[in-house]
């Protein structure tokens, strides 16, 4: 499920901020660019009602999902919405586990190898290295040396088009975009701009 999509295109379009007035033509934007991962944090507006508006609306290919998932009882929410892609800021094995058992994808967040560990043996499918900002490329590449070699490292935090090749060097298997993919109240149109940016700096050799 998450492997397939991030096959496609390895970058994560994080929305936080994202009404669910407005959710659609900011997906249907950056499908059209190619971004097959969407994440709705759950500290958005009306996060539940925007994920269930996207895994109604979304072509199967795609992968719905919620972001800043804290407990247990968040991940419930999110699977009724129809979201099928927990992503986490931090690497609670007990979420984690919640999330397997009810047959999520589950990307927690980690920053040091201990976390990271942690989180593969609890069943995550990929790491968020977070924040970005503190796994410099050279963290990246020193975790990248012990952990599986099939193991996503999606660095998150502080990413543009022009950073991520750095990082893409060090290990990272792709990237979860933030602030610079959307802010709250961005244009469809102006997120496509952005998207392309970031999908033009992937293809990059």
């Amino acid at each position: 499920m998450l492997d397939q999509a991030l096959q496609q295109l390895p970058l994560v379009a994080i929305l936080r901020g994202v009404k669910p007035d407005e959710v659609e033509a900011v997906a249907d934007a950056l499908y059209a660019e190619g971004f097959r991962v969407i994440e709705v944090p759950l500290n958005s507006p009306q996060a539940l009602d925007s994920i269930g508006r996207l895994a109604r609306r979304m072509p199967d290919d795609a992968l719905i999902g919620a972001g800043t998932v804290l407990s247990a009882d968040a991940v419930r929410d999110v699977q009724v919405a129809g979201g099928r892609l927990i992503v986490m800021p931090h690497a609670d094995v007990a979420v984690i586990r919640v999330a397997k058992a009810r047959g999520l994808a589950c990307v927690p967040g980690a920053a040091t190898p201990t976390e990271a560990f942690a989180a593969l043996q609890a069943g995550a499918d990929a790491l968020k290295l977070f924040p970005a900002e503190l796994v410099t490329p050279t963290v990246l590449k020193a975790m990248r040396a012990v952990l599986p070699r099939e193991l996503r490292l999606l660095p998150v935090g502080g990413i543009t088009p022009e950073t991520m090749a750095v990082y893409r060097k060090a290990g990272a298997a792709g990237f979860g975009l933030g602030s610079a993919l959307y802010s709250p109240g961005m244009s469809a149109t102006d997120v496509a701009t952005r998207a392309r940016a970031f999908t033009q700096a992937w293809a990059k050799p």
